[in-house]
């Protein structure tokens, strides 16, 4: 049994980290300490004069473990990372969890590529970004590909006597494959989009003109239109560029932005100076918001003083160019060592093949322009804080608004089933969990289901599963009793994939449907609602459907007609993914099994060493016998097979 009283006694006075956790072994709080036992003891004296939120999260404690750090520094990067594994309800964290696009150039390969990645590593390539604007990606690395003919594909060496794939063809790559590709032009056309991606552009445009009206004085209008694009092009480009390129006069200002209903974090972008753009960040933060209403000077400073380091912390690091220097209001806690911190970063980026290495430098101005800018981003985020409640009280009325026609549908289906009413109390602080299914198939033949889910408006992707229907192919009720079968049968013995149970299912189709996944539910003793979606003839969601076969039309209630097309089209695509995938391995299978001499072992061979069906029908002879397993026989049945095709 774990004595808090007892354990407090055996911590070190070392450095380190550690972690609250509640009755059932969460970890409901990650923090660091220079010293151990001071720092963990803290929290179970006089607890009067902490705040609600510090009150509320030790009256959870069951237990802490902590882990012992040789510095301060080492002791701040675990923190980081375990707030980011365990995501503690206890600390401040960020909303926001998406990784932002940006572009790599493989320039460690002898003919670099050009795509777009999320993640940066330590493989000696070119990264550009983040990008905020997936969308702005695209479109610049299709430029790209319009202007330079790269290669494409991740091969490096190829065997002699390769066919081009099409991109060769249409002109999309010069031919590196069958030695066709200029290495020096290539080389040349690489530095040209380095130059691009770094902002340094001038003289590609430069260029682009002049192409331009050379193709025009020929009477080449197409040609010079093209030309004509690309520049402007370029020049647009330029300006998203600056929202990553750092220089001496380039920095993030940091405000805290505090109301009543929402906690954000306000990112001033300084560019040239001047004010050239603002992200916000929403703040997820376990507190007492009654308390906080009424929170003295003190400690609304406190708190804005810990969603600064927190965001920090949390943001960027994980960024490979961070500004060079970042302006705040009011001092953090542990500034100096964040700002080590945020500096070994820019190191180990430089490594990755950032662009630049520079130290970023924290600071809380007192005079001059720096201050006088802290001071408009200041007054911007007052009236920023007014929208944000505008917002979240819009949001608010939404979700209630839905979760109340969500609840009015789950418990009629329970009522009508003959169950007892499912009811979520307004003081219960979640969403209605719904699963949704559908059955896919190709003409009857590969039979799988898709299950999706949703926690109020957010699918929780983590959730989705795929079932590949073993007994009734073809059977679309068979097919789904079978599918929620397993899926009951899983959680049932003990499986964590499917250890949620929904508040009501929801099932692609209608009355035969329903009765068909009610009668699996029903075996196993579960009081789950179903109801099935249903169509209209132009596909479109058309009502819910309940067991006793009553229906909601759906035309005049727009707000469940938009949440459940979503759910349907959601599931839908699902399953058909999984579908197609698995139709086109069982195609890919079925090929090489109607080749004569080549056999299971043969098959799997022949995969493995040239990994798909397409480079097995454009292998050589040659290459065919090289494979393991391989005779000259089975090489020129191989041959003999795909020619015919």
């Amino acid at each position: 049994m774990f004595v808090i009283e007892d354990e407090l006694k055996k911590l070190p006075t070392t450095p380190g980290v550690y972690m609250h956790k509640d009755s059932l072994g969460e970890v409901i709080y990650v923090g660091k300490a220079v010293n151990l036992r001071n720092r963990v003891r803290s929290y179970f004296r006089k607890q009067s004069q902490q705040d609600p939120k510090v009150r509320a999260m030790v009256s959870n404690i069951a237990e802490f473990e902590y882990i012992s750090c040789s510095s301060e520094m080492e002791a701040l990067i675990l923190e980081c990372n375990l707030i980011k594994k365990y995501m503690p309800r206890y600390n401040i964290l960020l909303k926001d969890d998406k990784s932002y696009p940006y572009i790599a150039v493989t320039v460690s390969e002898r003919f670099p590529r050009v795509y777009v990645k999320r993640r940066l590593e330590r493989d000696g390539n070119r990264y550009f970004g983040p990008y905020t604007d997936a969308g702005a990606v695209r479109q610049i690395v299709k430029m790209i590909d319009e202007m330079y003919p790269l290669k494409k594909c991740r091969q490096q060496e190829f065997k002699k006597g390769v066919r081009p794939c099409l991109n060769y063809h249409i002109g999309k790559c010069p031919g590196v494959c069958i030695g066709e590709a200029d290495r020096a032009e290539y080389e040349k056309s690489v530095e040209e989009i380095l130059d691009i991606l770094s902002g340094k552009a001038s003289g590609v445009i430069r260029r682009q003109e002049s192409l331009m009206k050379e193709a025009s004085e020929n009477l080449q209008y197409e040609e010079a239109a093209k030309h004509r694009d690309y520049a402007k092009s370029l020049r647009t480009l330029g300006e998203t560029q600056r929202a990553t390129l750092q220089n001496e006069s380039d920095m993030d200002v940091l405000i805290p932005v505090i109301s009543y209903k929402t906690n954000v974090v306000a990112q001033y972008k300084v560019r040239d100076g001047k004010l050239a753009g603002r992200d916000i960040t929403y703040i997820r933060e376990e507190y007492d918001e009654g308390a906080s209403a009424g929170a003295g000077k003190s400690a609304a400073e406190a708190r804005s003083s810990e969603m600064l380091a927190s965001f920090i912390k949390q943001h960027y690091t994980e960024l490979p160019v961070l500004p060079k220097e970042i302006l705040l209001p009011m001092h953090i806690e542990d500034e100096e060592l964040i700002s080590e911190m945020l500096n070994a970063v820019n190191a180990s980026n430089s490594d990755a093949g950032s662009d630049s290495m520079h130290k970023t430098k924290i600071s809380v101005p007192e005079r001059g322009e720096k201050k006088a800018l802290i001071k408009m981003a200041a007054a911007d985020s007052i009236e920023l804080a007014g929208s944000l409640d505008e917002k979240a009280e819009r949001d608010k009325e939404r979700r209630d608004a839905l979760r109340e026609e969500v609840g009015k549908v789950i418990e009629y289906a329970a009522v009508s089933a003959g169950n007892a009413p499912v009811l979520i109390s307004d003081g219960e602080d979640r969403e209605y969990r719904i699963e949704a299914y559908d059955i896919s198939n190709f003409n009857g033949l590969d039979t799988v289901g898709g299950m999706v889910v949703y926690e109020g408006r957010k699918a929780i992707k983590n959730d989705y599963r795929k079932f590949k229907v073993r007994t009734s192919e073809g059977d679309d009720y068979g097919s789904l009793r079978e599918v929620i079968y397993r899926r009951l049968k899983r959680a049932r013995n003990g499986d964590e994939g499917f250890s949620k149970y929904p508040d009501i299912m929801f099932i692609d189709g209608g009355l035969g449907q329903v009765h068909a996944v009610k009668a699996v539910v029903d075996a196993y003793r579960i009081a789950i609602p179903v109801v099935g979606l249903a169509k209209d003839d132009a596909h479109r969601t058309r009502a819910i459907v309940f067991d006793d076969g009553n229906e909601i039309d759906l035309k005049d209630n727009r707000l469940l007609f938009t949440y459940c097309s979503t759910i349907q089209e959601e599931v839908h695509r699902f399953a058909i993914t999984y579908m197609s995938g698995v139709k086109g391995k069982k195609m890919i299978k079925s090929a090489l099994e109607d080749i004569p001499g080549i056999g299971p072992t043969r098959r799997a061979k022949l995969m493995k060493h040239f990994g798909s069906i397409e480079a097995i029908k454009n292998a050589t002879y040659e290459e065919l016998t090289e494979a393991d397993g391989m005779t000259s026989k089975a090489a020129e049945s191989v041959l003999e097979f795909f020619s015919e095709k």
